[in-house]
């Protein structure tokens, strides 16, 4: 068991004034740097909180009062960060979401959430719910409205709600507090190496969780530049962008790294020191064949919706050879009997709870332990090696997907009587989610896609449809998912 502590969230807090602290010291230094391949545009800390403080004020304006819940309907565009954190310089509880979503994904969430507000981005699916809606171009209009102070308070209020698949098969909403910005204080040292004169490029979308954390607020939280990938770039041309730019640390999910080298036999990146990967295991023939290609090291990170990461290697701590890291610096973690990882509640990461959900939450502490449903071994040094999750949670493209989530969507449809899904190798180190279904006859595979794309994000959208006659059960009569997962590819 790891047993070190963090030092304690100072009092009073507001996540996005020290987010952007640096503004008060260094305003004209640059804080973001939205790459692409023949352009790129730039904010100063001291336009980022100009732009952050104008849309605190313009929401206050607008009636909106601290505790208010918004929903994020943007997409890839610096609009999304700078309503989240105007959301919570002004006390409000920015809800973070995949643009990818479909019309009744979203309202089945807000049901739950009941937004004050919606932020509406261009094309993208707006749920079924009375909330009034600000489109994007008035919010943008917000950012020169003028200054409003931080919402300070106890750094243990709510600050921000994500969602995640859940076990249940319907997303769950895991609200954390202002406090979980300052728990990733850890990662620093855990796990980047991060220092202030860094500049860090992440190949995710403004709207994704891993971007906004690793990529947008660990930078601005320790002065660093933040460098994205603007839309449309592509894997095989982000190594000229690294050099162009002189990016110091590089952060990208397995299959970001994996499309380079397909790409790139020897990668010329001569600031790089090294790379940072999460959301899904990374395969070691991947680690192997990037530290070749560029002389520079990949960091791996496990983590959760309910704590982020909080194992890693690290370049004062290197993971071992097939292991996933070591507890980060300050993390009480624990691996059970069963092999099974658990955090510690003190854990100044941990989420709040559930929303609308105390039985849920509760559910999950045993004692004071959180249960984080991953597999884990570790070694007599302590290095901890991901085995797998304890349940049939799906991993695609980093996101964790419930196989009750893509089978309801399936079994809505009239022909079909029964649906699972599972997670299948299609090669080496390469998954994607398979659905087995039952129906009076086989039905054509566009009908089936263009039925799932209709209900279900794209990211949790099979890719593989098998009819059979029937779903393989196990003695106590559940879906047998070992048998399926073992089941020939077509």
């Amino acid at each position: 068991m790891n047993i070190s502590t963090a030092p304690s969230c100072p009092a009073p807090f507001n996540m996005a004034a020290y987010v952007l602290a640096t503004a008060e010291s260094d305003p004209s230094k640059t804080a973001l740097v939205i790459a692409g391949p023949d352009h790129a545009a730039q904010w100063s800390y001291g336009e980022l909180q100009t732009a952050v403080q104008g849309i605190a004020a313009g929401l206050l304006a607008r009636g909106l009062t601290p505790g208010d819940r918004i929903l994020l309907r943007l997409g890839n565009t610096v609009e999304f960060p700078l309503a989240y954190l105007g959301a919570i310089w002004a006390g409000m509880l920015p809800v973070p979401t995949s643009a990818a979503l479909t019309a009744p994904e979203i309202t089945a969430i807000a049901a739950e959430l009941d937004p004050a507000l919606v932020i509406a981005g261009e094309g993208i699916a707006l749920p079924d719910h009375p909330a009034p809606v600000l489109p994007e171009a008035e919010l943008h209009a917000m950012e020169s409205h003028g200054t409003t102070p931080a919402n300070m308070g106890d750094p243990n209020r709510p600050a921000y709600i994500i969602y995640t698949s859940g076990t249940s098969g319907r997303p769950r909403g895991v609200v954390h507090a202002h406090r979980a910005v300052w728990a990733r204080r850890m990662m620093w040292e855990g796990w980047y190496g991060l220092q202030p004169d860094d500049r860090l490029l992440h190949a995710g979308a403004f709207n994704w969780t891993y971007t906004l954390g690793t990529g947008l607020m660990d930078p601005w939280a320790i002065g660093a530049t933040a460098l994205i990938a603007a839309p449309g770039t592509t894997p095989q041309q982000l190594p000229a962008l690294m050099a162009r730019h002189g990016a110091t640390l590089f952060a990208a999910a397995p299959g970001v790294f994996r499309q380079m080298l397909r790409h790139h036999g020897d990668l010329t990146v001569p600031t790089l020191r090294h790379g940072l990967s999460a959301g899904e295991k990374l395969p070691e023939p991947i680690r192997t064949a990037w530290n070749n290609a560029t002389g520079t090291m990949i960091y791996e990170a496990l983590g959760m919706s309910e704590c982020s990461t909080f194992i890693s290697g690290s370049p004062d701590r290197p993971a071992p050879p097939g292991a996933t890291g070591y507890p980060q610096p300050g993390r009480r973690v624990m691996v059970r009997d069963s092999g099974e990882l658990a955090i510690h509640a003190s854990d100044p990461g941990l989420m709040l709870g559930y929303l609308n959900a105390p039985e849920e939450t509760a559910a999950r502490y045993e004692d004071d332990w959180f249960l984080t449903g991953d597999t884990v071994s570790q070694g007599e040094d302590g290095a901890i090696t991901y085995l797998g999750r304890d349940d049939d949670m799906m991993n695609a493209g980093g996101y964790r997907v419930s196989p009750l989530e893509v089978e309801a969507a399936l079994t809505s449809h009239p022909d079909i009587t029964a649906a699972a899904a599972v997670e299948a190798e299609v090669k080496a180190n390469t998954t994607v989610i398979r659905t087995f279904y039952t129906s009076t006859t086989p039905l054509p595979e566009e009908v089936l896609e263009s039925y799932a794309a209709a209900r279900l994000a794209r990211y949790k959208c099979p890719r593989i449809f098998t009819h059979v006659a029937a779903l393989p059960q196990s003695a106590n009569g559940k879906i047998n998912r070992r048998a399926l997962r073992e089941h020939p590819l077509p």
